[in-house]
């Protein structure tokens, strides 16, 4: 069978972007809503009694709750113009995918966040932990399948918007597919029911999508496991639709003033290097 071709843009235009699955255990979900159900970015309080959540693990989840609770915001990766990590930075609106025979270039829209996966070689040992970890992939099929570890916890490491730890164990398997629309139909409606939608366009700086197309989509399924944080493994998905305006830039390092009116903890040199 002759590999698939998943080069190109894509978007999925969903607040937070983990779509939970039709059964099993799932991500962390939000437990503010809107009146019409729909998780409420605006307040991100995690659902700690989730049962894949070890109990500090769950503490860590109820304290940012509390947070958001009282009308305040907290640090993040990408508030804080910090390397979010897989799976943290799938929420990013727009990806872009470069494929090589021999390795395949991942590009992300906030900070322009970069994954190098090598195709068909093993973890080097030791691994050195880095922010987005060793990725190695292969293809099985119609699928592409990306196993990472070695991801580095950083000061404000999470695995999701509601503050989620990880631990240096965390390994992380994506398996990426182009389905038909009939397909993909049933997650994205789960998706609708759970995420907010940004009602905007590449004019605006965020993304551009037909969301009457009906052609192929790029599918992304993912487990999760990392057994000093959680229970069990546990699995979510991302519908991407094919992006239709230009690829936007936003550098977080430009614009250090977050939602909270304060300064980003942007790495700062001791001394200029120049």
């Amino acid at each position: 069978m002759s590999i698939p071709d998943f080069s190109g843009i894509w978007a999925h235009p969903y607040l937070t972007g983990f779509e939970p699955p039709a059964s099993g255990a799932g991500p962390v979900r939000n437990k503010s809503r809107r009146p019409d159900g729909v998780a409420n970015f605006n307040r991100l309080v995690g659902d700690y009694s989730n049962p894949i959540l070890q109990p500090w693990a769950a503490e860590i989840v109820k304290k940012h709750g509390e947070i958001s609770l009282a009308g305040q915001g907290y640090p993040t990766p990408s508030n804080q113009c910090w390397p979010g990590g897989v799976p943290y930075v799938f929420w990013d609106f727009l990806l872009q995918i470069f494929q090589q025979p021999d390795h395949i270039l991942m590009i992300y829209r906030q900070g322009h966040e970069l994954r190098h996966v090598r195709l068909n070689e093993p973890h080097p040992m030791p691994i050195t932990p880095s922010w987005y970890g060793d990725s190695v992939g292969h293809y099985e099929a119609d699928t592409l399948t990306i196993d990472t570890v070695g991801i580095k916890v950083g000061p404000f490491a999470m695995v999701d918007m509601y503050g989620t730890p990880h631990s240096p164990a965390l390994h992380v398997v994506e398996r990426y597919r182009l389905v038909d629309y009939d397909d993909a139909k049933d997650a994205l409606e789960r998706n609708a029911k759970e995420n907010s939608y940004i009602a905007a366009t590449a004019a605006t700086g965020v993304v551009e999508v037909d969301t009457n197309h009906r052609g192929k989509m790029l599918q992304l399924h993912f487990t999760v496991e990392d057994p000093g944080v959680f229970t069990m493994p546990w699995t979510g998905t991302i519908t991407y639709r094919p992006n239709l305006g230009p690829w936007t830039e936003v550098i977080c390092a430009e614009n250090i003033q977050w939602y909270s009116g304060k300064d980003s903890a942007v790495p700062q040199a001791d001394k200029p290097d120049f």
